[in-house]
């Protein structure tokens, strides 16, 4: 896989993003026909993850196409913590009426396996998939660690002693990290950050030995030498402009082949929105995540391009969370949470969930996707 000629935005920029916390961003487009019911004043997007990560770069994208698209206006708010469920609550909390939609990521499915939230992510809320992201682990350029077998050996020889930066204990890069550690026969010591832009910083900061996150998040500090990139879950090399060869996991750590590999990342609305405001946010989300600036925001940083809506979203964000309620519980004693496990919150096993969907009582939402 080569490099993408476009490359993004610089590292200054990375680095000197809006510092992690609240931040707010107005996006308007105005367009002079526009007249409809809803919506007939702005729309507050509440980002669950610190400004400047790969949930944050999203939704801010879609932010920007939907209002380009329709003529609205959107506020981007960024609440960060507890993966999740601090912007949940807040979404939550406010009126069903479109106006305070969730900028999310992997489905919210940890909030509930962690006890955060009684609510069922694909159920009770509505999610619209726009794209995924691989993982990556990086060092900095002057760290001992030359390879992924460096890091191996090193945590053999040493349990415990090795530290990767995630994005927040219980979230995708720490789950992710959890596998691949389990995958390799070590023991890593995590160390959780408000998000993923935060914990690529703690990296290249020399807070942990390795910067844990997304592909996304490490790649213009790769790109210009400050990190160096020990395997990434892509699967398959990739090999950037220069010659600098990303390696995959499954030629890192053969192992673990075939395991979750990556981050989802999902606008999401409450399911009792009114059906003409859910079809209407629906057919600008769709218009947003096929446009030609989305894709190549996408493609210059490495996400990878994937729309579901409807059933078919809700179907992949019930097996997610299966799958987290299954590996949490194996791995229970890094989460430090009341894991709650598949059967407590009505899922089966992973292997068993064809069988299973649809649940009884599930309603397909009243939305079209053909948008």
């Amino acid at each position: 896989m080569s490099e993408s000629k476009n490359k993004g935005p610089d590292r200054r920029s990375f680095i000197g993003g809006a510092a992690a916390g609240v931040a707010a961003l107005q996006i308007s487009m105005p367009t002079a026909a526009f007249a409809q019911a809803y919506p007939e004043r702005p729309i507050n997007l509440v980002v669950m993850y610190a400004a400047g990560g790969g949930t944050d770069t999203i939704m801010r994208k879609l932010a920007e196409e939907m209002a380009a698209a329709k003529g609205w206006t959107i506020n981007v708010l960024n609440k960060p913590g507890a993966v999740g469920g601090v912007a949940t609550q807040f979404v939550g909390a406010a009126p069903s009426d479109g106006y305070t939609v969730l900028g999310g990521a992997n489905y919210n499915r940890f909030v509930r396996v962690m006890g955060h939230a009684d609510f069922t992510p694909w159920k009770d809320w509505l999610p619209f998939k726009a794209g995924a992201a691989s993982a990556s682990w990086s060092v900095r350029k002057d760290s001992p660690f030359q390879t992924i077998d460096d890091v191996i050996a090193a945590a053999k020889a040493n349990p415990g002693s090795v530290s990767i930066s995630t994005s927040g204990t219980g979230g995708v890069w720490h789950e992710l990290a959890l596998i691949i550690a389990n995958a390799a026969g070590v023991e890593l010591k995590y160390v959780p950050y408000k998000g993923g832009k935060p914990a690529t910083l703690a990296g290249l900061q020399g807070e942990t030995d390795i910067a844990g996150g997304g592909l996304h998040e490490h790649i213009d500090l790769i790109r210009s030498g400050d990190l160096r990139n020990l395997l990434q879950t892509s699967g398959e090399d990739i090999t950037l402009d220069g010659g600098v060869v990303l390696p995959t996991l499954g030629t890192a750590i053969p192992a673990a082949k075939g395991l979750p590999v990556g981050a989802t990342y999902n606008f999401m609305v409450k399911r009792d929105l009114p059906p003409e405001v859910l079809q209407e946010i629906a057919d600008a989300f769709v218009t947003a995540a096929n446009s030609d600036g989305f894709l190549e925001m996408l493609n210059s940083k490495f996400f990878i391009p994937d729309v579901k809506v409807g059933e078919e979203a809700d179907r992949e964000g019930a097996l997610m969370e299966a799958i987290t309620a299954d590996i949490f519980n194996k791995f229970s004693d890094q989460i430090g949470a009341d894991v709650k496990t598949a059967a407590e919150l009505g899922l089966p096993a992973p292997a068993d969930f064809d069988t299973w969907w649809p649940p009884e009582g599930y309603v397909a939402p009243p939305i079209t996707s053909g948008s």
